[in-house]
């Protein structure tokens, strides 16, 4: 069994973030010590490096949530699992996309820069008046989603 420190070293998640986990139930209530510190064994520190997986892919917790459900049940088919991770995979592609235009834009506005005055900036200039922008791209609110 491993104090919650330890379960923390072992998987690389934050003490705080491991109770949050526990608190919302992506993880089981831990065992209590006499001393009532928390006692977690080796299927909660597969479960929460499986959590951390997860969240380095940049699954949202309720489809983590929904993706443990289905490892629960190892004999169900793993369809729902595929729609999951292929809705994933569409928004990751879609975030590159914004990702590459704003890359873009800001390689344009670059090349035009004379690296003058500030008064004759094409840097400032674009990011004052977004219809010199060469291409439509998402607001900041768009690139956080």
């Amino acid at each position: 069994m491993l104090s919650i420190g330890k379960l923390s070293r072992a998987t690389g998640v934050k003490v705080p973030t491991i109770r949050y986990y526990e608190q919302i139930g992506l993880l089981p209530e831990a065992e209590r010590s006499s001393g009532n510190q928390r006692l977690y064994g080796r299927r909660t520190q597969e479960r929460l490096a499986f959590i951390r997986h997860a969240r380095e892919l940049g699954f949202a917790l309720e489809d983590i949530r929904e993706l443990l459900a289905l490892s629960d049940n190892p004999d169900r088919s793993c369809a729902a699992a595929d729609r999951i991770a292929g809705r994933q995979l569409a928004a990751v592609n879609a975030r590159l996309r914004r990702l590459e235009a704003l890359r873009d834009e800001l390689e344009r506005m670059l090349a035009h820069c004379s690296s003058g005055r500030i008064a004759d900036c094409r840097v400032i200039e674009v990011l004052g008046n977004h219809a010199l922008c060469g291409h439509e791209h998402a607001t900041g609110d768009d690139l956080t989603a």
